[in-house]
């Protein structure tokens, strides 16, 4: 999966969940709603598999994920020519 962009919906409840999963990603301060860091996007790729289970795992199910809808031309495991 090559992650485009993550937000979160109205209604977090602030569990912290998230931050746990990917503090590079998600942060929770004082009871205030999740919010996304400004530099966030620099590590879509690197934890996408943790940005993934935060999202499967929230109990309020408000972290959305979109998915890049551009494939990548040259897998990495395909040699170049």
């Amino acid at each position: 999966m090559k992650i485009y962009r993550v937000w979160i919906d109205e209604g977090c409840i602030s569990c912290s969940l998230c931050q746990d999963y990917c503090p590079e990603v998600f942060l929770v301060q004082d009871g205030e709603d999740c919010i996304i860091h400004e530099e966030a996007a620099r590590y879509y790729l690197q934890k996408a598999e943790d940005i993934q289970l935060a999202s499967e795992d929230c109990p309020v199910e408000v972290i959305k994920i979109e998915e890049s809808p551009i494939e990548d031309p040259c897998p990495k495991n395909e040699a170049t020519t």
